[in-house]
């Protein structure tokens, strides 16, 4: 079939979660896609499906606001139609909930008390009766939800998903049966798109769960990584997925952390301690889950490109990130915005291969320029960059001759294979 008589190529954009460094993750690696590829617009895909800080960039895609608009807002605090999101907001303490569990402690603790010396329960047994005191979730989602309510409802928006020009799915966890709850499929679409993202990024422990129509839900991310099976089942071309998270791989003796002039090695995950382990933990489970995931979905839909976009198991920066600092986020989002466009060149080949058949090409001269930043280089950036040691841009030229030297052995044995299977 000739390109013009093409139909329009059915695309879809499954966002997994990650906390704040999922978003900015996802937004710097949106940027770099959506520059590189020709043929496809992120705000006017057939589907989204959004899980925890995924569903929050997914609605504001499906609301049509571009990667760059997301960057302005998350990232730059740029004001966009009087937009402002401060990550600060997922901060604020519990209070209803902090109180809610306090004002149960005096009858619960009379209840281990007799349980202790009346029923003489060992002491640990009667202490659990104190179990309900304890908090669900420290940090409020409830600020979260208000503003995202005032971000859908500027003009041209909505934060209804009825009135969505685009499917938009965000999935949570119905917390009494541990079912996919997806909000904004028929019967769950009448729930505000705002209250969904809340609901769908109650993770347990941090945030308490959220009550909608007398039912809990929690993070969607407790039952699938990626739900990307949500847009699979109804029928797509192309399936683009972004995961945010990934174990680090920290065994390899070249991997260091490169910033503020340093390039220190990276040391052995138990030093860092409980909060490095559980991340370490916390990223190995969610991904093993996707990895499955990703060979069922390529089992079951053959005939659907699906693209994994995702960090490298090897990068520092990500995984040691602050992301509630303004400065690094910036770094952050710059990284993953140029390590995605690395990505993007290393995989030419073969993307345009499966891509193209679905009327979706690569820009090379785009991928070649590499002038293109995601942010304009604060004073302070500059004066970073100065300091940084001459061998850190030697690597960073090696690394891209590297990449070249592979994308033309990549083209060479697309060619010869081509010409294998070819007429002869």
């Amino acid at each position: 079939m000739p390109d013009a008589a093409r139909p329009p190529a059915r695309v879809a954009l499954a966002l997994a979660g990650g906390g704040p460094l999922g978003a900015i993750y996802e937004i710097g690696a949106l940027c770099a896609i959506a520059e590189t590829l020709q043929g496809v617009d992120f705000n006017h895909c057939n589907h989204y499906v959004g899980v925890s800080a995924g569903g929050f960039i997914a609605a504001a895609l499906a609301n049509g606001m571009t990667p760059r608009e997301l960057c302005q807002l998350f990232i730059s605090n740029q004001s966009h139609q009087g937009d402002t999101f401060d990550p600060a907001w997922l901060m604020r303490p519990a209070y209803a909930e902090i109180a809610h569990r306090l004002l149960q402690i005096p009858g619960l603790g009379l209840q281990s008390l007799k349980a202790w010396t009346l029923g003489r329960r060992p002491l640990i047994s009667a202490l659990e009766k104190m179990a309900p005191a304890l908090p669900t979730g420290l940090f409020s989602n409830e600020e979260v939800h208000r503003q995202l309510a005032k971000l859908f409802s500027q003009p041209g928006r909505t934060n209804d998903f009825r009135q969505l020009k685009h499917r938009l799915t965000l999935v949570a966890t119905h917390l009494d049966s541990g079912d996919a709850a997806p909000f904004g499929r028929e019967g769950w679409d009448h729930v505000p798109i705002s209250r969904a993202i809340a609901a769908s990024a109650a993770l347990p422990g941090l945030f308490p769960p959220v009550e909608i129509d007398g039912k809990f839900y929690v993070d969607g991310a407790l039952k699938k990584t990626m739900h990307a099976s949500v847009a699979l089942e109804e029928g797509v071309d192309v399936m683009f997925c972004l995961n945010p998270l990934v174990p680090f791989d920290a065994s390899q003796p070249d991997v260091r952390r490169v910033g503020s002039g340093q390039g220190k090695p990276i040391p052995s995950m138990v030093e860092g301690g409980f909060p490095a382990v559980m991340s370490q933990t916390f990223r190995s489970m969610i991904h093993s889950r996707l990895e499955l995931g990703m060979k069922q979905y390529e089992r079951s839909y053959p005939d659907t490109a699906i693209v994994l976009i995702e960090p490298d198991h090897r990068d520092a920066e990500l995984f040691l990130a602050n992301t509630f600092s303004y400065r690094q986020r910036r770094e952050l989002a710059e990284h993953a915005y140029q390590q995605t466009r690395q990505w993007l060149r290393s995989q030419y080949t073969s993307l345009s291969h499966r891509l193209h058949p679905h009327g979706i090409t690569l820009d090379r001269r785009v991928l070649d320029d590499n002038t293109r930043h995601l942010l304009t280089s604060s004073p302070e950036d500059a004066a970073d960059n100065q300091a940084q040691p001459t061998n850190l841009s030697r690597r960073d030229r090696l690394n891209q001759a590297l990449h070249r030297l592979q994308n033309s052995v990549d083209d060479l044995n697309h060619a010869l294979a081509h010409h294998a299977i070819g007429p002869r």
